[in-house]
């Protein structure tokens, strides 16, 4: 499969096509708006999520419900789109220069973006540098989370660390660990912590500062063998580390023990194998990943979030047209974006799994798909 998204954050809409998604496979319209929801709440967000409403318009590649294996497209209208529509006109038209922004925000694409595109205002990069074209992706990781609902795969977010704030190291995950998580305002398991990252929050915002923070990842009943030992660019842990470090504002990327591996013993990092009617293990230090490939655990991958450059008590830069020292330029932005990102990085993650699920098992049906999966499956059985 492949995707193409285009669009800006101020301009009319958002669009998204995937090519190569199987064709019968029952898609919930509602399940994927909730998605699109998802990635607008959060303790920290700006005024825009008050604006912003995202609603998936489906376009084409869906019938009756169903996927048809032709390309899906679809559309997210941009709901501010009318108080921009002069100064994101796409036709030529007279306007005053003056709304030319010319001061880059240090920490982000303003900079090296003007210059890699040869223009004079940073509008002409910032809008489509920013995370609201994470919308689409939403979107589109929430079609794959349909069509890997099929073979029981699920796949969680959880904030672990917000501005040095940690959450409780969790061993043993109950029954109602993510539907705890889900309804935390900043997604964390302990409520005493949300209290105290939410006071760091309101502490930053009066400040006119930014908060970063680390989101874990958690992908379940994976099958071994997706990815592949054989080839660099096959190898499913880079894949999904490229992909994650794809999202705006991620700057490192950890699969299981991830750095701390670095510090440790191998008798402490490597999981012991077990059989049982099955291959396991005890433990999951490699975070569901070994050679490049699924073994069968739980998949478990983090990412660092950068606090979002753009302050409301900004930064000192240089001006691109008269060199002079200025102070940033300001956007609507929020305080902290991190638990959204965390929804994100779930639909990121569902279009990484969908992609080598259908390559492994590959198929131009559903139907066809899980009957490669069924014999995929009696074949682990006799191994």
């Amino acid at each position: 499969m492949r995707f193409l998204n285009a669009g800006e954050s101020h301009g009319k809409c958002l669009i998204g096509i995937i090519e190569g998604f199987p064709s019968n496979v029952e898609i919930n319209v509602d399940r994927i708006n909730k998605e699109l929801e998802r990635r607008q709440k959060g303790y920290g967000r700006g005024k825009r999520m008050s604006i912003e409403k995202d609603k998936i318009e489906i376009t084409s590649g869906i019938r009756f419900g169903k996927t048809l294996g032709s390309p899906i497209s679809f559309t997210i209208k941009n709901k501010d789109w009318e108080n921009w529509k002069i100064s994101m006109a796409s036709q030529k038209i007279l306007h005053d220069d003056d709304i030319k922004i010319t001061q880059p925000r240090p920490g982000h694409s303003d900079l090296p973006g003007i210059i890699k595109f040869n223009q004079d205002d940073i509008r002409n990069i910032l809008e489509r540098a920013s995370a609201r074209e994470t919308a689409s992706r939403t979107a589109i990781g929430a079609l794959c989370k349909e069509f890997l609902r099929n073979f029981d795969i699920e796949i969680h977010n959880r904030v672990i660390n917000i501005g040095g704030v940690e959450d409780l190291k969790i061993a043993e995950k109950g029954s109602d660990f993510w539907t705890k998580i889900q309804k935390s305002e900043v997604s964390v398991y302990d409520s005493e912590k949300e209290k105290e990252i939410k006071n760091l929050i309101n502490e930053a915002k009066k400040e006119g500062d930014t908060l970063g923070g680390v989101i874990e990842v958690t992908i379940s009943n994976v099958p071994v063998g997706l990815g592949s030992h054989a080839f660099y660019d096959k190898k499913i842990d880079g894949i999904l580390a490229q992909n994650f470090m794809s999202l705006q504002a991620v700057k490192g990327v950890e699969v299981g023990d991830g750095f701390s591996c670095g510090s440790k013993k191998g008798s402490d990092v490597h999981d012991e194998i077990y059989f049982s009617d099955k291959y396991y293990r005890k433990t999951n230090h490699a975070g569901g990943v070994e050679g490049g490939m699924t073994n069968g655990e739980d998949m478990v991958i983090k990412a660092a979030i950068k606090p979002i450059p753009t302050l409301m008590k900004p930064l000192k830069t240089i001006d691109i047209k008269t060199k002079e020292t200025k102070d940033a330029s300001k956007e609507r932005s929020d305080v902290c974006a991190v638990p959204a990102a965390g929804v994100v990085l779930e639909n990121i993650a569902a279009w990484v799994i969908a992609n080598e699920f259908v390559k492994k098992f590959g198929g131009d049906s559903l139907e066809e798909i899980k009957s490669n999966y069924e014999n995929y499956k009696s074949y682990i059985k006799e191994r």
